[in-house]
């Protein structure tokens, strides 16, 4: 079934549920990026928001677009319902009561239906506030703490888990790069391709492939070590960001002692 018939069908299903408010559009198909290879995001507003009465109303909307074969009700957020059906289209619905909606706007949300006019006392758009100093230090902090374990890994000759490692570090160097291009709308994990640049998307190719042998796992660690740091370093600097220098000159001081690696760039 095709998406836009997909939607037509749940909306006919709950529009006249009892208990039901609202349902909007949310995610790509509300900004205009959707693509053939987006899942449905939802926001269903109801009165008394998430109960068990609302997800049965959901599931049997479902059903009216294909047989379900992947069904998480509310496992990992007590709000959100996740789908999937035989042809493998992916829904998501997000169950709030009227008064949960404050923390939404009209540019992530299209209206399906809303006879109480929600959407028109929602702002416009979010204020931009910028990045996070707080979340900016953690991030840093934890892609030096990941760098340290190598000499752990390399010691106890876990060589799977220096490749879970090199996973970790190239999760936060794709992080600052999408920081560093600030793009407006994100979408989704799976859309890296509109979120970073020609030069990122170079960088994050020349890096060496997670291997789980001693010899590769402490390149992989040295590569994107050296991809990070030196980047984070400007991108702190940019945002009033203090460096834990201390921190990163007890962790190369450690994998010197232990792996007689030096740090791999010139910190300034």
């Amino acid at each position: 079934m095709d998406h836009a018939k997909a939607i037509d069908r749940i909306v006919d299903a709950i529009k006249d549920a009892p208990g039901i408010r609202a349902l909007f559009l949310s995610g790509s198909y509300a900004t205009g990026m959707a693509d053939a290879y987006s899942d449905l995001d939802f926001v269903l507003v109801a009165d008394e928001g998430a109960t068990d009465a609302v997800a049965s109303v959901w599931r049997d909307a479902i059903e009216k677009t294909g047989n379900i074969v992947l069904w998480w009700d509310r496992m990992t957020v007590p709000v959100l319902i996740n789908a999937i059906t035989e042809d493998w289209t992916r829904t998501d619905v997000i169950i709030l009561k009227p008064d949960q909606m404050r923390a939404h706007t009209q540019s992530n949300l299209k209206p399906l239906f809303d006879p109480g006019q929600l959407y028109d006392g929602l702002p416009e758009t979010a204020a931009n506030t910028g990045p996070d100093p707080r979340k900016v230090r953690y991030q840093i902090e934890e892609f030096i703490r990941i760098l340290g374990l190598l000499h752990l890994a390399e010691g106890r000759r876990e060589y799977i888990n220096g490749v879970l490692g090199i996973f970790h570090l190239r999760n936060l160097l794709v992080d600052l790069l999408i920081a560093e291009t600030n793009a407006p709308h994100r979408g989704g994990v799976l859309h890296l391709n509109r979120l970073i640049t020609d030069e990122q998307k170079a960088l994050l190719t020349s890096l060496p492939p997670a291997i789980p042998n001693r010899e590769a796992m402490i390149a992989g660690h040295l590569a994107y070590a050296k991809a990070y740091l030196p980047r984070a370093r400007r991108w702190a600097r940019h945002l009033g960001v203090e460096w834990p220098e201390q921190f990163e000159a007890a962790t190369w001081a450690k994998l010197n002692e232990t792996l007689s690696i030096k740090c791999p760039y010139d910190p300034e």
